[in-house]
């Protein structure tokens, strides 16, 4: 069994077979390749008869596909050049030889059929007989090509003249090369021989005539003004890149804007919030002209040994200061426009404060709290006591309170009672004031604040918390339920006077009177603080039924007998010199 292409018959192999090598069109390169050997043709095996020229196969000009005249094909011209490494039989055809190689149809151009093996071929008429040579009318069909060497239609030689020049399409200028003469890199022929590229590169621009020019100066002027944009983009590029590189970096790594100097003769009030933190108050700074910037004024806060020691507040402070100088100045408490209640003290202290804080007249703030007393925002159990001197009394609670210029007495108030009711709500004193055996919150309050007066120290709070609820119990036959609290009859009396006389306590008979009057006060008689509410919630067990200021002011001892009792009051009695 013979393979395809390798029986004995006239067929030569076929070029596409893989052990075909580098015959056919592959060794017919004219290109100057590597691979370039001139292939001559092959004996045939058994000689035809009638061989032909070509081969043994009839070429049929008719079913060609390229186009000869006047075009090029892979480096092969003809019309009047020469085909370059091919010859037919030797002969020349209208002037053109075709050597090198003689045409022996074993070129596989998919136009004709493989002829079976032994058959004779048609005896081929005299070249020239017959029909007109069709090689010299410009519709003629060119030699077929080899597969590896075909171009498509557009490519092939002589396409751009046969058609109308398109619109060459504009390249940027900046990468021309300045003279318009961009043909060489567009050129798809541009590998072609030298002498044949130079021929159509003269028919070419013979062909677009005076536009070339034209189109060059128009790439000129296009260059120029390519550069120019692109320098202008550079430059501004660089300078904007610089900018914000020097933005970032003083932002990292820069100091942060700032004043210099105390400020201004111009003052301004500043509101610092509860729990604001450096950045929200140099934002607050900021905002007011007091420092120039938010950075500068965290800087300065966390360099200084006390800057988180800044409370909230109201400061009156100067346009235009150094960051540093106003945390010194915030750290100042003659800068704080704010009222600070300390524990313990009555409502009337406190009104006496808001009128000079607000630069109003005396008694003004007083006045508004009596008439507006219901409708600054006391919870339900705080209201409609009996024979209670002050409803707001137990309800300013202690604490820092900012008062900016022009406000009004209602407005602070509202903020002590808003301040109070949030402390009682989450200390939990209705729940309390039921398991400390207590009518309602109100009693527990007024508790808190008689202890609050009369006590110094925690321990004290307790203790005398203990003493209060031992004496309200009916079972009390030590006091009789009496109280007997020297604070009570000086909230009555509006003083603060340690050395009450018995004839004067005893023959005073108002509700506030605990030494003629059994059980608690009609209401709170100052504004506790967080720990006398505490101790008032939590009082020891021990027993304690009495206690003495011994020393008059800051010692309390305490007694769980009558004749304990007796024994503190002497030595009371002692550090006063009386004998």
């Amino acid at each position: 069994m013979t393979g395809y292409g390798r029986g004995s018959g006239s067929e030569p192999w076929h070029p596409e077979d893989p052990l075909y090598g580098d015959q056919g069109w592959s060794g017919q390169q004219t290109d100057g390749s590597p691979h370039h050997h001139a292939q001559q043709p092959q004996p045939q095996a058994h000689p035809e008869p009638h061989a032909q020229p070509y081969g043994g196969q009839q070429y049929q000009y008719q079913e060609q596909a390229a186009v000869y005249g006047a075009q090029q094909y892979g480096g092969q011209q003809h019309d009047g050049q020469q085909f370059a490494g091919q010859q037919y039989d030797g002969r020349q055809h209208s002037g053109q030889q075709y050597d090198g190689q003689q045409y022996d149809g074993a070129w596989d151009t998919g136009q004709q059929a493989a002829m079976p093996y032994g058959t004779p071929p048609a005896p081929a008429a005299p070249y020239g007989a017959g029909d007109p040579d069709p090689y010299r009318t410009p519709e003629a069909y060119p030699p077929p090509q080899p597969p590896g060497q075909r171009r498509p239609a557009d490519q092939q030689p002589g396409y751009a003249e046969e058609r109308e020049p398109e619109p060459e399409e504009e390249n940027h200028p900046f990468f021309s090369n300045g003279d318009g003469d961009d043909a060489d890199r567009d050129d798809p022929e541009a590998d072609d021989p030298a002498s044949t590229r130079s021929e159509r590169r003269g028919r070419s621009r013979n062909a677009k005539g005076s536009k070339d020019s034209k189109k060059a100066k128009k790439r000129k002027s296009r260059n120029g003004v390519a550069c120019l944009v692109v320098a202008l983009v550079l430059v501004g590029g660089a300078g904007g890149v610089a900018y914000f590189g020097y933005q970032f970096w003083q932002s990292q790594f820069g100091a942060a804007p700032d004043f210099e100097g105390t400020g201004s003769s111009e003052t301004v009030q500043v509101t610092i919030p509860q729990g604001a933190g450096g950045y929200e108050i140099g934002s607050i700074l900021v905002k007011n002209g007091v420092v120039k910037s938010q950075g500068a004024f965290v800087s300065a806060q966390s360099k200084h040994p006390k800057g988180k020691n800044i409370q909230a507040g109201v400061y009156t402070l100067k346009k235009g200061m150094s960051a540093a100088s106003a945390v010194e100045l915030m750290l100042n408490p003659q800068s704080q426009s704010t009222l600070i209640i300390p524990e313990g003290r009555r409502n009337a202290w406190v009104y006496e404060q808001i009128d000079k804080k607000l630069q109003l007249k005396a008694g003004t703030t007083e006045a508004v709290a009596t008439a507006e007393a219901k409708n600054l925002g006391l919870p339900a159990w705080a209201v409609g006591h009996r024979d209670v001197k002050d409803p707001l009394e137990g309800f300013l609670f202690p604490a820092s309170y900012p008062v900016a210029k022009g406000a009004k007495p209602e407005d602070v108030l509202k903020k002590m009672v808003a301040r109070a009711k949030a402390e009682y709500t989450k200390a939990d004193l209705e729940g309390k004031a039921k398991s400390l055996g207590l009518k309602s919150p109100w009693e527990l309050l007024t508790v808190a604040s008689l202890v609050q007066v009369e006590g110094k120290t925690d321990d004290d709070f307790r203790r005398m918390s203990e003493v209060v609820y031992n004496r309200l119990k009916p079972t009390n036959t030590e006091t009789n339920q009496l109280l007997q609290f020297d604070s009570a009859f000086n909230y009555l009396q509006g003083e603060s006077n340690i050395d009450i006389s018995e004839a004067e306590i005893n023959s005073n008979q108002d509700p506030y009177n605990t030494y003629t009057q059994k059980g608690l006060t009609p209401g709170p008689i100052s504004n506790p603080g967080i720990e006398a509410l505490e101790a008032a919630m939590n009082p020891t067990k021990e027993g304690w039924m009495y206690f003495v200021a011994t020393d008059g002011m800051n010692k309390t001892e305490f007694a769980k007998t009558h004749d304990e009792f007796l024994k503190l009051k002497d030595k009371f009695n002692d550090s006063k010199g009386r004998g």
